[in-house]
């Protein structure tokens, strides 16, 4: 399946994507803009929460494909979003307990498309991707995902601290990836549980990791000390589906 890239360029063509419905994940503004097609399209930007990244016309340019972009860029997303709750919705459907990927500030388009596809595989229900920081549902990362977000649904969130807090009310709990937590084959890992998966080079920030029940270290034996963020969501997934049986 080809997929193609989700650029918008125009104003009228921008705002029009906007009020069609269409899932915008980022509009890039030329800084300094203030005319009225350009308020228009501020306000639409925080009505549908999108992110608003004011730039140069240089950056503009390189990122045209048709060369009249007209001060704007809209980044439309290559799948629709779902909610967190329509991730509980759907664990509930299948009479099993919920089992969620968390990711904090996943940026390589590749890494979220191989996750998606590692969430999909291990029987996950869903993942949860915050909204800034982090790359959204791009052509590339469903082009790397293989299909997976025809089925896994990915719901994208102001604040990943939060959500865990509101999800620990539906019973569930996490754990997080962290060389310097406990072995993963020394925790229980079974029942509802989310798993927190951190940022490539920095991993799970401070704020996230404090609302994490767990944290688990993945044994490594080699000469460096870290893997790859979807290597490492695989490897823990896995021992999750192992103890769930």
């Amino acid at each position: 399946m080809a997929y193609e890239e989700l650029m918008i360029e125009g104003r009228n063509a921008v705002i029009e994507a906007f009020r069609s419905g269409k899932t915008i994940d980022k509009v890039y503004i030329l800084d300094g803009c203030q005319d009225g097609p350009m308020v228009t399209i501020r306000r639409e930007a925080k009505k549908h929460d999108t992110i608003i990244k004011y730039v140069d016309k240089e950056r503009l340019d390189q990122m045209s494909q048709t060369g009249k972009h007209q001060g704007v860029i809209a980044s439309a997303a290559a799948y629709s979003y779902a909610e967190v709750e329509d991730i509980l919705k759907r664990a509930k459907e299948k009479n099993e307990e919920p089992f969620i990927f968390i990711l904090d500030g996943i940026e390589d388009p590749h890494n979220l498309g191989a996750i998606i596809r590692t969430a999909n595989q291990a029987g996950a229900h869903g993942v949860i991707i915050p909204k800034n920081r982090a790359v959204g549902l791009t052509a590339t990362v469903a082009r790397t995902s293989a299909g997976a977000l025809n089925y896994t649904p990915v719901a994208k969130v102001t604040n990943i601290a939060k959500t865990i807090e509101e999800l620990k009310k539906e019973g569930l709990w996490f754990v997080c990836a962290s060389m310097d937590g406990t072995r993963m084959y020394d925790l229980n890992l079974k029942g509802a549980i989310g798993l927190v998966i951190g940022n490539e080079g920095e991993g799970v920030s401070r704020l996230v990791k404090e609302k994490c029940d767990m944290t688990a270290a993945i044994p490594m034996k080699g000469d460096i000390d870290s893997l790859n963020a979807s290597v490492a969501a695989g490897v823990l997934a896995y021992e999750i589906v192992r103890q769930r049986g």
